[in-house]
């Protein structure tokens, strides 16, 4: 495994690439297969990038005799992560994962370039014949937390934390409202958006911001605990996102999404070993085992935990579906019909938002 931040990381490629001695092909026959990652945030954020990294340290444990991990963390959404994930093919990568939505255009833009390449690009919807796409079912765990969220706020009043307008986070604030108002139909939620996966500063203020609304529960759509902390301090509650960050809030936190992804990262890891790649496009979730519930604060009383769990339940066995209608938009409109479930490409780009969200901005 190989650790490349964004500033050195062109220079070791450079410097890797004029190392390499002419030699015959049978020089190279026992080298490992090359597998890279690009990573939005720090491995230490202890959210979303954490648990990719998880997932890559599963491919290193299952494959590594196989196979050589490298990873740059910290990259930007924008035309700087071309360069990178360029590099990452240059220094001969079979397989790259490009591991947030921000990363579509960049990636199909370096796999027209490397037909021999593989990629698989995190939560976004643009394939092609070396191109796979790979979700996670989050919105499933949303409705969990958002089930006890209406049970237990006691202004119903929600706050929602939000990093990007993009279908998978508009999808998490309308799977959380709809599931509260299941229990609490006059439920309302607060949402702002910050920007950005990951700031811990902005997500602290933002939180504050949440509270000053009138929100006692507050779930967050970013890559940090500094919600969470706020709310410690604040004697309210929120969740976990990505993974179980209940060490951060002991009291705050009911509970968490967590991703897991290694499954999935060393099932496509093996098939690159196995010669058997083809571009596919996967959503997993809680059937799958892709999105885990983390263990329930004490604070959660029994019955409340039974209906988060015939939630999970549900989802499944397949008899349960937060989208299904009547569901109205914020202006009243009726979009989804009674008794109509919205299709998964429906769900995947979803740009509005369900009746009783508000912006807090």
């Amino acid at each position: 495994m190989a650790n490349l931040n964004r500033r050195h990381f062109i220079a070791a490629a450079g410097a890797a690439a004029a190392a390499v001695p002419l030699a015959g092909g049978t020089a190279f026959a026992q080298e490992k297969i090359k597998i890279g990652f690009i990573f939005l945030g720090p491995i230490g954020d202890y959210g979303w990038t954490w648990a990719h990294n998880k997932g890559r340290e599963a491919v290193d444990a299952a494959l590594g005799d196989k196979v050589e991990t490298i990873y740059v963390e910290n990259v930007a959404e924008d035309a700087s992560a071309i360069p990178l994930i360029r590099d990452l093919a240059q220094q001969g990568c079979k397989l790259i994962f490009t591991t947030s939505y921000g990363y579509m255009d960049q990636t199909i833009t370096v796999a027209a370039e490397f037909p021999d390449v593989k990629f698989e690009h995190c939560t976004g919807f643009k394939r092609a014949d070396n191109v796979s796409t790979y979700n996670s079912k989050f919105h499933e765990g949303r409705a969990v937390l958002g089930t006890i969220s209406g049970k237990l706020s006691k202004s119903g009043t929600l706050g929602y934390l939000g990093s990007y307008k993009v279908p998978e986070v508009v999808l998490g604030v309308n799977s959380f409202l709809l599931s509260a108002q299941k229990q609490n139909p006059d439920a309302k939620l607060k949402l702002v958006f910050i920007d950005s996966w990951f700031d811990p500063p902005k997500e602290a203020a933002a939180t504050e911001t949440l509270i000053n609304l009138g929100c006692d529960i507050v779930t967050t759509h970013t890559d940090s605990p500094a919600a969470l902390q706020i709310l410690e301090q604040k004697g309210l509650y929120g969740f976990g996102q990505g993974a179980d960050m209940s060490s951060f809030a002991p009291n705050a936190h009911l509970t968490a999404i967590e991703d897991i992804w290694g499954p999935y990262y060393v099932e496509r890891v093996q098939a690159i070993v196995d010669g058997t790649w083809a571009s596919a496009d996967t959503w997993d979730g809680m059937k799958e085992g892709t999105v885990v519930i983390s263990p329930y604060n004490k604070a959660v009383p029994a019955d409340v935990v039974a209906l988060a769990d015939a939630v999970q339940a549900g989802y499944k066995d397949g008899t349960y579906d937060i989208f299904t209608g009547p569901i109205y938009d914020q202006d009243g409109n009726l979009k989804v019909e009674e008794g109509k479930v919205m299709t998964m490409a429906e769900l995947a780009v979803i740009d509005w938002f369900v009746k009783g969200v508000e912006s807090a901005a």
